[in-house]
């Protein structure tokens, strides 16, 4: 008994170790607890059964497929006038299937074909159709062999003559800009600042000491300004005057000069005089136009440009006058019709066939 009253313990269950205690619902809590954990073991077990179950069925599907690889080209004696062909239909059947693919921009095409279907054949056959192209039906093996399919083009009939004479376009110059960053020098600044201190004077408790823990120290600073859409660069700061061997800069804020550079400096001696010099200069984003020269193979000439190019345009003489023919998105001329497609470095490539009447002042290869 104590002088506040009686106090009753009441337990529920045994008490030994502590696990017959409930709490307020009735329930033990180290069997919840344990039942929690229990619940998230049995699901990390489940999801990483799924995962497991993912690769292998990956693996299977893998191996239970046959992948052919190819490329569609023109048709051509001359290998520098084999093209890629895009857009050409390509079919083909694993016993009961029918399957379908197309050729990119650079001519390539991939089809996947079921081992169980094609029950043992060591062949395929493949249909490449294109409005452009004449039909061509090709034999292949299921071994793994890249396939080139050459596709001759569908003969036109020949422009009739006029009277007229053919028009000439020679002296072609491909030109583009590219953006760049370039830097004016628009000044330079110069200026000094003082660090005032009394040398010999032992540090003791003072919040900042000389580097040995010894003298007194002191430190100051500059902030420089370049102004508006200016940048500072070789920033650079040093002691010109007094006790020089027994100060300290601090550098870090040169190493990445900007608008604004703050130059620190200590001294654990008598005052000192400190010299800070940059350069001022002015960051600019400009074109800078450049020329290519296409190479020609009959009636059609072929030219790369970089990812960045922009504003392309070709230079060429037309019946002996000297114009500008922007070629746009549309890659529209008059003279002639213009593809492109981009490489895996995203270069792209281009290439213009002389439309009928039209001929090259001098014969390409």
């Amino acid at each position: 008994m104590s002088s506040g009253g009686f106090h009753r313990v009441i337990t529920r269950g045994t008490s030994s170790a502590g696990a017959g205690v409930l709490d307020d619902c009735g329930k033990r809590p180290d069997l919840y607890i344990e039942s929690m954990s229990t619940g998230r073991k049995i699901l990390l077990i489940v999801l990483l059964a799924a995962m497991v179950a993912s690769l292998l069925w990956v693996r299977h599907v893998k191996r239970q497929t046959i992948r052919l690889q190819g490329a569609v080209i023109t048709h051509d004696p001359d290998p520098r006038k084999e093209l890629p062909i895009a857009g050409v239909q390509i079919t083909a059947a694993d016993g009961t299937t029918i399957i379908h693919a197309a050729s990119d921009s650079s001519g390539a095409f991939t089809i996947l074909l079921h081992r169980r279907l094609l029950r043992g054949r060591r062949v395929v056959l493949l249909h490449f159709r294109h409005p452009d192209y004449q039909p061509l039906d090709l034999t292949v093996e299921v071994s793994g062999n890249l396939t080139v399919a050459a596709l001759s083009p569908v003969p036109r009939p020949a422009p009739v003559a006029e009277n007229t004479p053919s028009h000439t376009i020679g002296n072609v110059v491909v030109r583009y800009s590219i953006k760049t960053n370039t830097e004016v020098n628009v000044g330079s600044t110069v200026r000094s600042f003082e660090v005032q201190n009394k040398g010999n004077i032992r540090c003791g408790d003072q919040p900042l000491c000389s580097p040995d823990g010894r003298w007194q120290a002191t430190t100051g600073s500059i902030t420089l300004d370049s102004g508006p859409n200016n940048e500072f660069r070789n920033a650079r700061a040093s002691c010109i005057a007094g006790p020089c061997p027994f100060t300290s800069i601090n550098t870090s804020g040169l190493d990445h000069p900007g608008r604004n550079v703050v130059i620190s400096a200590t001294a654990w001696s008598d005052t000192a005089t400190f010299l800070v010099e940059a350069e001022v200069v002015h960051p600019m984003v400009s074109d800078v136009v450049r020329n290519s020269y296409p190479v020609i193979f009959g009636n059609a000439l072929n030219f790369t440009l970089p990812p960045a190019a922009e504003g392309v345009s070709i230079q060429a003489e037309a019946d002996g006058q000297n114009i500008f023919f922007p070629l746009g998105p549309t890659l529209a001329l008059s003279w002639a019709n213009c593809n492109a497609r981009s490489n895996p470095d995203q270069t792209r490539v281009y290439r213009c066939e002389l439309k009928p009447g039209y001929r090259w002042l001098k014969a390409g290869t």
